[in-house]
């Protein structure tokens, strides 16, 4: 795993913006340890407000979960959470059943799982999604309990970016995200860097709306479905027909438009997993999606528990290490021009090879 210098650097107070229901229920993860080969490692997991299913963030960590029931025969369980309340409680219940390794899932549950490892230093962490960071002191934080899952996911967002400027018919895409977080506002980056890109290269001018690398339109959750139909509607009626929506669940409301609108050339960017994969029923609106591998770093982390060589530390996710990607593009494959294609794999070996910047130019 590669392990360096900080990749997200800001922190946001995310408190009080969500409500709902406090309850949480720990439960068994889906998967079926089958023929396993058995472990005595219980794996615990604790999703953020978007849920197990959430066919997209939560989901993604838990299939992790999953392969390590079914290949290395580890328990796991799961506690989902409703509301950003329910974090600590659930992070002290895991803590107080023995769990060998607890998994927090989401920038959300940073304060929390700092608190419970600086109190509980001999109860092992994977956190996903978070760079520990101490924002008066300006610095990393790193405990010896705790290893971070991170991912550039703006690699992979800047080549869907110039893979949907390619496609685009109107010569505007659009992205919006749930909330104003660098977990966030990391693909949106990437998905305007890959947009300029395009445009340099062909001479266009491409517009992205919803983002301009400083603000841009986010739900204020990762629930609201009705309102990512309706920032999905507006970006649409403002000329955007490929939309990349970065808000978990949300991200149903802009399926849910883009198909009651009827125009093979409305597309939908996807993110975290494979569109195709999570919802197949709506493959055809899938230009691409923005794949951060989740479910890898998970089974990993629990493995190197299973066999005892945990470290902590940071863990970056990449297009070099498999880490993140894009998907194919299935039923869009004919309407991403061949020479956008061909950029597309030219630009994903520059990123690796650290010749190409996927930071976007601002102002």
């Amino acid at each position: 795993m590669i392990r360096h210098s900080r990749y997200l650097i800001a922190l946001l107070a995310v408190s009080g913006l969500f409500v709902g229901a406090c309850a949480s229920e720990s439960e068994d993860s889906s998967g079926d340890a089958g023929g396993a080969a058995s472990s005595d490692v219980t794996a615990c997991q604790i999703t953020d407000t978007g849920g197990v299913d959430d066919r997209s963030f939560n989901q993604t960590a838990n299939e992790g979960l999953v392969q390590a029931e079914d290949e290395l025969g580890v328990t796991g369980k799961v506690l989902e959470s409703t509301d950003e309340a329910d974090f600590e409680p659930n992070l002290d219940t895991f803590i107080n059943d023995d769990c060998d390794l607890i998994v927090p899932v989401g920038f959300l549950l940073d304060e929390a799982t700092q608190a419970a490892a600086k109190a509980n230093p001999d109860q092992k962490f994977a956190i996903v999604d978070v760079d520990f960071f101490d924002v008066d002191a300006g610095e990393d934080i790193t405990y010896d309990n705790v290893e971070e899952l991170t991912f550039a996911t703006d690699q992979a967002a800047f080549l869907a970016g110039y893979a949907a400027a390619g496609a685009s018919k109107t010569g505007k895409v659009g992205t919006y995200g749930g909330l104003n977080i660098p977990t966030v506002t990391i693909f949106m980056n990437g998905f305007l860097a890959g947009v300029q890109q395009y445009n340099k290269d062909f001479d266009k001018n491409v517009e992205l709306l919803g983002w301009n690398g400083t603000d841009g339109l986010f739900v204020g959750n990762f629930t609201d479905t009705d309102t990512g139909k309706s920032y999905t509607k507006d970006l649409i009626d403002e000329g955007a027909d490929i939309i990349m929506p970065v808000a978990g669940p949300v991200g149903a409301g802009t399926i849910t438009e883009v198909s009651e609108r009827d125009d093979p050339d409305l597309g939908v960017v996807w993110v975290d997993v494979d569109g195709c994969v999570s919802l197949p029923d709506d493959c055809q609106y899938f230009v691409t999606s923005v794949e951060k591998k989740m479910n890898v770093a998970v089974f990993d982390a629990i493995k190197s528990v299973v066999d005892d060589a945990f470290e902590g530390g940071l863990y970056v996710g990449t297009l070099e290490n498999d880490g993140v990607d894009i998907a194919d593009y299935q039923e869009w494959d004919s309407k991403v021009p061949d020479d956008v294609k061909d950029k597309v794999n030219e630009y994903r070996a520059a990123i690796i090879a650290g010749t190409q910047s996927v930071e976007p130019t601002i102002g």
